[in-house]
């Protein structure tokens, strides 16, 4: 009898942000479901990514997230502070994948084999669902801050550098939860 080995997919969300954290998510799968439409965030509407999240997190093994924030961010640079995420997203998982596929270039340091796939979230389909878990859940984040900054339309931009972010930057200065080392002004 041949065993099925456990696949975990990780992605990250919010590298280029402004504002807030990097998030990260690790999936894996119930070998026997197949979910419909999983395809990278970025090319999903945001009501069909909330939904396929729910559906994902539903019919997995197992999904986890792991952060990074602002301040480590700054303190230990975007790249580190994205491999910290993912490792944290593994760490979380409380089933240990037999494999671990990454999206981009590099993998954090782990015991598992691991391997990272450039544009892994359009290839691969757990990598592809840790895009959308991410993605909401940094989505959600910045909803929540822009309650308390609406002048820095953060549901809107997501944090990133549109030219109206940077006009409101301009003229009221940074929050705390903008990041340090992208903003030296």
């Amino acid at each position: 009898m041949k065993s099925r080995k456990l696949i975990a997919g990780v992605d990250e969300v919010g590298r280029g942000s402004l504002v807030g954290s990097v998030f990260s998510a690790a999936v894996i799968f119930q070998p026997s479901i197949d979910i419909e439409n999983i395809v990278d965030s970025k090319k999903l509407s945001s009501k069909k990514r909330v939904k396929l999240s729910n559906n994902i997190i539903v019919n997995s093994l197992c999904v986890s997230i792991g952060v990074a924030t602002k301040d480590e961010i700054d303190d230990i640079n975007i790249h580190h502070a994205t491999l910290l995420s993912m490792k944290r997203a593994v760490d979380n998982l409380r089933i240990i994948p037999d494999i671990i596929y990454f999206d981009g270039l590099y993998v954090p340091d782990s015991n598992i084999e691991s391997h990272a796939i450039v544009k892994g979230d359009s290839k691969i389909r757990e990598i592809s669902a840790a895009s959308i878990i991410a993605k909401v859940a940094r989505d959600n984040e910045m909803t929540h801050l822009n309650k308390m900054f609406k002048i820095y339309d953060l549901v809107k931009n997501k944090g990133y550098g549109t030219p109206h972010h940077l006009q409101a930057i301009s003229f009221f200065g940074k929050t705390i939860y903008h990041r340090e080392s992208f903003l030296k002004l």
